[in-house]
């Protein structure tokens, strides 16, 4: 992963903080509604679930987690990871987001995801970002087809949901191509 940086980075609306154990109440509180894990292979609920859910994210040698925090109010909102980072094609993945149900719907997911494509594209010079999301999350499926991804295709059986059933991922990606574009379109949707 020598290629991209986990450090902070920093929004009007959100600063991303890397993941590290000492975030467990503050992830827990931001935790406020079960229905957020509806489509994610973990769930926090207790302490014990948060402790673990940070333990496997930081101890993944392939993932940068971050702590999302509201930038006004200091306040944790959720989490977002660069995943799947491969050096050697230079392409990463961008997951692992839920947010508290308190933030959802404003700037802060958007201008989260601006900034890690920024800091990816522009400083890094990826070649490609992929997400992966249940193909039954029309929600998640929106959101990231508004930051200008494209939808590419479906991944039957490929991942588990938390009741151990087999979820069919949508996988959607954005290249280095597309994102002078869809730069444009999300400075103007956080403006």
């Amino acid at each position: 992963m020598s290629w991209v940086p986990h450090t902070a980075l920093r929004g009007t609306h959100v600063v991303l903080e890397p993941l590290v154990g000492e975030h467990v109440d503050e992830l827990l509180a931001a935790a406020d509604d079960p229905a957020i894990f509806s489509w994610t292979g973990s769930v926090i609920s207790d302490r014990n679930s948060a402790a673990a859910y940070i333990a496997a994210a930081v101890s993944d040698t392939r993932r940068l987690p971050y702590l999302q925090r509201d930038a006004v109010t200091g306040v944790a909102v959720g989490t977002t990871s660069y995943y799947q980072v491969d050096d050697v094609n230079r392409s990463l993945a961008i997951g692992y987001t839920w947010l508290s149900t308190t933030v959802q719907g404003t700037k802060i997911n958007p201008e989260s995801k601006f900034m890690l494509l920024e800091r990816a594209f522009e400083e890094h010079g990826a070649a490609r970002v992929e997400w992966h999301t249940d193909s039954l999350n029309a929600q998640s499926r929106a959101a990231i087809a508004k930051l200008g991804a494209q939808f590419e295709g479906l991944l039957r059986k490929h991942r588990r949901r938390v009741d151990g059933s087999w979820r069919t991922t949508a996988l959607f990606a954005m290249t280095d191509e597309d994102w002078p574009t869809a730069k444009e379109a999300l400075r103007r949707r956080l403006a």
